[in-house]
């Protein structure tokens, strides 16, 4: 059996000092190959160390998060795509979009951002990892101009109603990321998961946060993934290697990049 993690923070300083036991912890439960989404003009460092560290395992992609979006936005993105230009082997771009749910000081920026990124997601033909709270509808009218263009990627941390799943599958090139919300007691994920085929979804832990039960309010990391993959299954009705061997050839079938 082989797991991807489509979504993890591997690169904080939270696994500064046990992250050779998470990446074996995270071999001896079957994950193969970890997607590092980028957070701001200070993680990439760290983020393109740990690739070069286990190469063919961690594969980054490069973005400014919403919530790190701040009036100097243009400035981080301009050195950002320098390292696009100089090219970097990013197989996304990522974590980009809106999140509205703490602060609203910079949403004008945030939509300029991400609008940015998404046009960078065209020119340099890498797929986008989208983050989206509190913030659907918006994002949602920023996407639909790129609809015609062939835009894609994966909204990542999904965690809403049918509806909402239906509206964002409506983008044909986009696929669902699940991750450790599934499992949790009062979640109302699983019935919605049944109404989204297998095909587009992927697996994820976005670690360290998010982590599924029995480690509900630890840190997170990728071999808890294994928790997210049983509960799918659960949902879907299907052998547990099935889902994983399906939702690992979307990840790669999305971020082709990933399969050197």
């Amino acid at each position: 059996m082989r797991i991807i993690d489509t979504h993890a923070h591997l690169f904080d300083e939270v696994f500064a000092e046990d992250l050779e036991e998470v990446f074996s912890r995270a071999l001896q439960n079957d994950v193969e190959k970890v997607f590092l989404p980028n957070i701001d003009g200070t993680t990439i460092t760290s983020m393109l160390d740990l690739c070069a560290r286990y190469p063919g395992v961690f594969h980054p992609m490069l973005g400014l998060h919403p919530t790190e979006v701040r009036a100097d936005y243009g400035e981080v993105l301009g050195r950002m795509e320098a390292l696009l230009q100089a090219g970097h082997s990013f197989i996304g771009i990522g974590e980009v979009g809106l999140d509205y749910y703490w602060d609203r000081t910079y949403y004008k920026e945030q939509q300029e951002a991400f609008r940015c990124q998404v046009e960078w997601s065209l020119s340099y033909g890498l797929p986008l990892m989208i983050h989206s709270r509190s913030a659907q509808k918006e994002l949602v009218d920023l996407l639909t101009p790129f609809r015609t263009r062939g835009v894609a990627g994966v909204f990542h941390s999904f965690g809403g109603t049918v509806e909402e799943a239906r509206e964002l599958l409506s983008f044909e090139g986009f696929m669902i990321g699940i991750n450790g919300v599934l499992t949790f007691k009062k979640s109302a994920l699983p019935e919605v998961l049944r109404q989204i085929p297998i095909e587009r979804v992927v697996l994820e832990t976005d670690a360290p946060y998010l982590s599924p039960v029995p480690h509900r309010g630890k840190r997170n990391e990728s071999a808890y993934i294994r928790h997210t993959l049983v509960k799918v299954a659960e949902v879907y009705g299907l052998p547990v290697e099935t889902v994983a061997e399906q939702t690992y050839e979307n990840a790669l079938k999305m971020y082709p990049g990933a399969r050197k």
